[in-house]
């Protein structure tokens, strides 16, 4: 088993929580923490594989590029390493776990703490959407479906309890449904599109398309027209010459017509998305990462 990165030590004298994942649930916060812009939900799409400077600009992505221009757009934001794996555990754990391969669930794991145990023990409610997966909660890859995009497959705390993991990692085709309202909608939605559909194996023009289909159900939502929501767009890696993604700020919760050039990581996002919450930094290298609040419209 990789030995976990940057993980925290709790302070001398604090009593460890009975579970290595979860302590009792604290209740929802009934308003805006100290610093935080009251933001209700936040919802998480990560394509693949390009990196920003064939992304910004490009005809080919011109939904993409309406959304930055009307929104926020990182213009230096980083990703993490390569290959894809480690991005996605660091977007939603503050570390890549000691993984470096896109390796399977069925032999590498990552035992530590991730949001959605930060989540679950804030009050709050979270779901994965992972589009083309034949049923909830599958560690294997199945024709478009590619486990390696699903971080929340890795981590022992979600998949321990097989209830409860088919509760919260759903096929993609579930967003619509829960889309209807904004109680339905859960706080925290990641996102991951196939394997086509995320500009892997099909082109940039492919994924522009699916976003410009996929994105605005979501801001028509009720979560999104009725309360003060976050969309963000990202790239999970960009190439080896140049691992810069192109990251965009959407939705009620985004700064209007604004381009930070701020440098930026996927551990930023993280970290952005506790500090509106009120959770802690899950790692080092989360709390050591700028906030993205100027993209924020508060």
């Amino acid at each position: 088993m990789p030995a976990p990165s940057g993980q925290d030590t709790p302070p001398a004298g604090t009593a460890p929580p009975s579970s290595p994942y979860f302590a009792q649930p604290a209740p929802h916060p009934s308003s805006a923490t100290p610093g935080s812009p009251g933001v209700q939900h936040v919802v998480v799409i990560v394509l693949e594989n390009k990196p920003a400077s064939e992304i910004l600009g490009a005809t080919e992505a011109g939904y993409f590029n309406q959304l930055a221009a009307e929104y926020s757009l990182a213009a230096n934001y980083q990703a993490i390493m390569h290959p894809s794996l480690p991005n996605y555990l660091a977007l939603t754990s503050g570390t890549n776990a000691g993984i470096t391969s896109d390796c399977k669930p069925r032999s590498c794991t990552a035992e530590v703490r991730s949001i959605a145990d930060e989540i679950t023990q804030s009050g709050r409610t979270w779901k994965m959407y992972a589009e083309s997966m034949p049923e909830p909660c599958v560690a294997r890859d199945h024709g478009a479906y590619a486990v390696k995009h699903n971080p929340f497959m890795y981590y022992p705390s979600v998949t321990g309890d097989k209830t409860s993991c088919a509760d919260h990692v759903v096929p993609f085709d579930r967003l619509d449904q829960d889309l209807q309202s904004a109680t339905s909608l859960p706080d925290y939605a990641f996102i991951s599109p196939n394997m086509c559909n995320d500009t892997h194996n099909c082109s940039i023009g492919t994924g522009d398309d699916w976003l410009s289909r996929v994105v605005p159900r979501i801001l028509g939502s009720p979560a999104f027209t009725t309360q003060n929501s976050l969309l963000v767009v990202t790239w999970d890696e960009g190439s080896d010459d140049d691992n810069r993604v192109a990251t965009v700020f959407a939705g009620p919760a985004a700064r209007k017509g604004f381009t930070s050039h701020a440098a930026y990581s996927h551990y930023s996002l993280l970290h952005t998305i506790e500090d509106m919450w009120g959770l802690a930094p899950l790692t080092d290298n989360v709390r050591d990462a700028p906030l993205m609040s100027e993209m924020l419209n508060r």
